[in-house]
Formats: C-alpha cells, sequence, structure tokens
C-alpha cells in the first residue's frame, strides 16, 4: 500500500511534469556557457556540474526528469559542465541581488503574504534607489524576479561589471548595506559663534549640520531618514514605546525623549543636529537601519552579491517547495506585482487533501481559511500547501 508520504510526492512530480511537458521555458543568455544543477523529489543532496549545447535537450531534461528545484551559474564559463570550479576556466559572471525575506528582522512574525509585501518593498529600495539613482545602472541591464519562495532576485547584466571580483563586488554591497558608515561623513560641524582671544578668533559653539534631503547618495538618505523618524516620534501618543521599536533600550529611550524637546525637533528639522552624543548616536544609527538594505541572513552569512560562482533558480522554473513559477517582474510594474496572484500557473481541478493545522492565505485573489483536516482545494493550493509540508495527500 502507498503511504501518504509517497502520494504526495507522486502528486508534485506530475504536476510538474504537466508545467514542463506544456511550458517551452526561456533559457538564459548563452546559456551554454553556464553550470546547470538540480535537487528532485525525494532525491538527497543537489546534482550539479551539467550543462546544455542545445535549447532542446535542456528542456527534454526538465520534462523527463522532473526536477524540485532548477538553478543555473551567474558565471559564464568555457567548461561549464567540468567536475571542478578551477576546471571550468571562469569568464565573468553577472551581478546578482537575493534579497529574502528571512533577511529582514521585522517579518518573524508576520503571515507569508505579510513577508512578501515587505520584502517587495525593500526590494523596490534596493533596485531603484541604489542600483538605478546611486550607482546608475541602465534599466536596460536590470532582470527582475520573483524567487518563488519569499523574496526577489536582481540580475544586473551591465557589461561592466562581468568582470569584478568578489572584493569589488563586497564593495557594491558596503555600499548598500551602509557598513562603516560614520558620522563624520554624513554631517559637518557648523560654527555658531566665535569668541576672541588677543587678535585670533576661535570657535565659541557647534553643530552639526545634515545634508540637504535632496542631496545625492547616503547623504541625502540619511537626512531623509532622520526627518521621517522625527515625524515618527512627534505623532506618537507614547514616543518611548516607538524608540524601542527603533532598537533603543528602555532607559535611552527615556533618556532621549528628555533631550528631544520641542525646540531640538525644529532645530534637526531645520538641519541642525545638537551636539547631544545619545542623538546624535540614535538618529544616524536609526536612519541608517531604515534606509540601507539587508543582503545577508546575519553578519556571518555572506551576500549572494559577493560569490563569483554562485547558483541562482533558473528563472521560469518552478520553486519546489511553493510551485510558483520563477516569475519576470517588469521594472515599471513591481508596485503592482503579486506573486499569489502572477506566479501561480497550476490550475483550479479539486483535489482533496489532509491539512496538518489551520492555516489561511489569499491566493489568486480569493481567500482560503483552511481548518485542520480533510480539505477539497484547487490543484495550485493544494501544490503550494503540501510543497511546504502544511498539507498531504491521504
Amino acid at each position: 500500500m502507498v503511504d501518504s508520504s509517497q502520494k504526495s510526492l507522486e502528486f508534485l512530480k506530475n504536476t510538474f511534469h504537466d508545467y514542463y511537458k506544456k511550458n517551452k521555458i526561456e533559457l538564459p543568455d548563452r546559456f551554454s556557457r553556464r553550470e546547470f544543477a538540480f535537487t528532485f523529489f525525494g532525491g538527497k543532496g543537489m546534482i550539479r556540474h551539467l550543462s546544455f549545447d542545445k535549447r532542446e535537450d535542456a528542456l527534454t531534461f526538465l520534462e523527463e526528469r522532473i526536477p524540485q528545484h532548477v538553478y543555473y551559474s551567474s558565471a559564464y564559463y568555457q567548461i561549464p559542465d567540468a567536475p571542478t570550479m578551477q576546471d571550468k576556466k571562469w569568464m565573468g559572471a553577472e551581478l546578482i541581488f537575493d534579497l529574502d525575506s528571512d533577511h529582514l528582522p521585522t517579518t518573524e512574525k508576520m503571515s507569508y503574504s505579510e513577508q512578501l509585501e515587505v520584502v517587495k518593498t525593500e526590494f523596490e529600495k534596493l533596485v531603484k534607489e541604489f542600483l538605478m539613482r546611486d550607482f546608475g545602472f541602465d534599466e536596460k541591464y536590470l532582470e527582475l524576479y520573483f524567487s518563488g519562495g519569499r523574496g526577489y532576485h536582481c540580475h544586473v547584466k551591465d557589461p561592466a561589471i562581468f568582470d569584478l571580483d568578489s572584493n569589488e563586488r563586497r564593495e557594491i554591497v558596503d555600499y548598500i548595506t551602509g557598513i562603516n558608515l560614520q558620522d563624520s561623513i554624513i554631517f559637518r560641524e557648523h560654527v555658531t559663534g566665535k569668541k576672541r582671544y588677543g587678535d585670533r578668533y576661535f570657535p565659541s559653539g557647534k553643530r552639526l549640520q545634515m545634508p540637504t534631503p535632496n542631496q545625492k547618495g547616503w547623504k541625502g538618505r540619511i537626512s531623509r531618514g532622520i526627518i521621517d523618524i522625527v515625524n515618527e516620534i512627534k505623532k506618537s501618543e507614547n514616543p518611548e514605546i516607538s524608540l524601542q521599536e527603533y532598537g533603543v533600550k528602555k532607559n535611552d529611550a527615556e533618556k532621549l525623549v528628555e533631550e528631544l524637546s520641542d525646540e531640538r525637533i525644529r532645530r534637526i528639522k531645520d538641519g541642525f543636529l545638537d551636539q547631544s552624543k545619545i542623538i546624535r548616536k540614535f538618529f544616524l544609527n536609526s536612519a541608517l537601519r531604515k534606509t540601507a538594505v539587508t543582503l545577508s541572513a546575519g553578519e556571518t552569512d555572506e551576500p549572494v552579491t559577493c560569490d563569483i560562482k554562485r547558483l541562482i533558480r533558473l528563472p521560469f522554473s518552478l520553486h519546489g517547495k511553493t510551485g510558483f513559477k520563477v516569475n519576470k517582474v517588469d521594472i515599471h510594474k513591481l508596485k503592482d506585482f503579486d506573486p499569489l496572484r502572477d506566479t501561480v500557473v497550476f490550475d483550479e481541478e479539486p483535489v482533496k487533501i489532509k491539512v496538518n493545522k489551520s492555516f489561511n492565505i489569499r491566493m489568486k485573489e480569493e481567500d482560503f481559511n483552511l481548518e485542520k483536516g480533510e480539505q477539497k482545494v484547487p490543484t495550485y493550493l493544494a501544490v503550494f500547501l503540501i510543497g511546504r509540508s502544511i498539507a498531504y495527500i491521504q
């Protein structure tokens, strides 16, 4: 007798097979210079160091082998199927940005759909504010994709970056994440008065002058962030709680509220940050957290961007734990893009499943409020729930 886990596995394989049979997916540019890698339903580990000379061979592989996850290299190689990285002979690599909801500290207690909204906002900031505005990448060189899971990928295909090594790519990451950003770089001292000693004059008072909000790069970004934070605190019914949400300790929050008088807030909005160390430190750190982009899950996690031999999900393939398509996103339609609507590829044919726990989700603009136990749901939702081990086929 076939057990439920085997039935669930066969169900996923059959649905994925239908997709790859009916959809001749688009392969990346210069695909014959790329390494491909796969994981399979019920299999262990990853099979990699594969390459395809012909498009038909790659599509046949997908249809016949039915992989759970499909990856390809951001790098181009002379011999992409060589068994060692050294033997492949690296020729260059795209610049890849991978932004995932588990990189963001605020998403732990959010629902899946809420996480997707937050990470999309961060991704839009990364692309438009940093890559396009600060670095000046032309949008024709940017390809945006929903990962199929919990985040987004941006592929930068500007020929100017193909030869960058890991250290040079890390400098780009450091800029975007605000690593080692010092207040002396952002603010400049403004002398407020002078005293005369003999024939010489000396400063009698100083203020830190903020950059103007419309300045380019980090200066304007920090200034806009500070003004937003001031307005948030000012509007808050409990400013101490608001400050603690920014990571300020309770005692420090109390001191900060005492020092942040109406007069000081007015001066900050006028562009002057007082010499108070606690105020200066708070605003720089908080504005930095507010405006930077988090590209890794922690200090020890190396961002994808730095890796010149990275494997990334193949566009238009299926994500093995959701059934969603790794979907290309128009940069001008990113704000309205809804992965729970726009990347769903399976039909509405009802499937009987057993749900392990109550679960709520909105998919294809329909709300599903599922209780634990037997349920009949559309195929696309069954794939999602089984892929994420929330349900199984009996």
